[in-house]
């Protein structure tokens, strides 16, 4: 296994309910392609150097976790088709 971060960026305008219900489900999705979640930290909102999609801010989240190589294609696939996802981004830390 490789130690992976995931770092992606969520809507600012949600509401903290509908924030953390989105957290969770991309937490779900990243434990139901066999990787073990060992840190998530919630950065927060920040301002962008320039608009992505029409937004000017968003709401930061940095996961770190250990992953079989190749296992996290689906939730590159959900993360894509999420519209509460801005931009996401996938770093090997190993």
């Amino acid at each position: 296994m490789k130690k992976y971060e995931i770092m992606y960026i969520l809507r600012a305008n949600l509401e903290d309910s509908a924030r953390k219900e989105e957290i969770e489900k991309l937490a779900k999705i990243i434990e139901s392609c066999n990787a073990k979640i060992i840190e998530s930290k919630e950065i927060g909102i920040k301002d962008f150097a320039y608009d992505i999609h029409g937004e000017k801010k968003g709401y930061y989240v940095d996961v770190t976790l250990n992953a079989e190589p190749g296992s996290l294609n689906e939730f590159v696939r959900l993360a894509k088709l999420d519209k509460n996802v801005i931009r996401h981004l996938i770093v090997v830390l190993d």
